[in-house]
């Protein structure tokens, strides 16, 4: 179990440029709207706002796209390192899921220089291991846990002293149920485990993530909890480009807050995929809260540790 952090880091990353749909560079200020920072204040964080990076606006080519999405990382990398080495939580606010690339390489930077073990937990409808060479559309946002696990189809431009590799090994889809024939090859070869929505309907979502909880645990290691609004069910998360049916339910994703959090083990945050413009009168985003404050601490009754 982790020491509790001294203050919360909010980091927006407001760009979309690895999706093909428009508006989750609209998100970090929506989880704004939606009380994030007075939520988590109410239950006792010192939280800090460290306000958006955003490029400036520019023609929508792949060429600009690619360029802005290297920018986000780059700064999400530095961000989210200079937040934990001063002993802080960073929450990265998307964006898509493109940010990962650079949120996630700044903890891995942070725990290699810890000598310290880091697990990822990446709740998404999908499986994000699609290469340059295999993926259907060429967006960037379904292509970062591959480039994270260091896939080395991806070229020098996303190099870099931002850049940290993960051990496939330590990673764990959960709530996935849309990927591509051979993103499912790699992902195998690859030996990542998926908790499919198939294994959540058989063994319920309380086995699987107390098997990565004693992992975790039992290393002493660091847990970067990758959150996509998308792995929930549309019926309650709507507000992304990528919605895919039969998601988690409202009660199956709290009680994954919940375990994580008394737990005590996740040190860093994304929230990502967020799309103001798809919502429904910040439903999505007032859901993201509400897991959020369930990861830090809300609870029902209270119960011990």
């Amino acid at each position: 179990m982790t020491e509790p952090p001294s203050r919360i880091d909010l980091h927006g990353l407001a760009t979309d440029a690895g999706a093909s749909e428009r508006g989750a560079g609209m998100g970090p200020e929506a989880l704004r709207i939606a009380g994030l920072a007075e939520v988590l204040t109410a239950l006792g964080h010192k939280v800090e706002d460290k306000g958006d990076f955003r490029v400036p606006p520019s023609p929508r080519t792949a060429e600009r796209r690619r360029a802005e999405i290297l920018a986000v990382a780059a700064e999400a990398s530095a961000r989210g390192y200079e937040t934990l080495k001063s002993a802080g939580l960073p929450v990265f606010l998307g964006g898509d899921h493109s940010i990962s690339m650079g949120s996630v390489s700044g903890v891995a930077r942070w725990c290699a220089a810890q000598d310290r073990e880091l697990f990822v937990l990446w709740l998404d409808a999908h499986g994000d291991f699609n290469t340059p060479a295999i993926s259907p559309s060429g967006n960037l946002h379904g292509m970062a846990l591959a480039l994270l696990c260091g896939e080395d189809e991806f070229d020098d431009a996303f190099g870099g002293a931002w850049r940290a590799e993960i051990d496939p090994a330590n990673v764990t889809l959960f709530g996935t149920r849309s990927t591509d024939a051979a993103e499912r090859a790699l992902l195998a070869e690859r030996g990542i485990e998926v908790i499919d929505m198939r294994m959540i309907d058989e063994q319920g979502a309380t086995m699987p993530i107390r098997r990565l909880i004693e992992r975790v645990t039992r290393t002493s290691g660091h847990l970067h909890l990758s959150l996509d609004i998308d792995a929930m069910d549309p019926g309650i998360g709507p507000g992304v480009g990528t919605t895919v049916p039969g998601g988690l339910t409202y009660r199956e994703a709290h009680l994954v807050m919940e375990m994580l959090h008394d737990a005590g083990i996740v040190g860093s945050l994304d929230i990502v995929e967020l799309n103001p413009f798809l919502d429904h009168a910040g439903m999505s985003a007032k859901l993201l809260v509400d897991l959020a404050a369930s990861l830090f601490g809300r609870k029902i009754m209270g119960r011990p540790r």
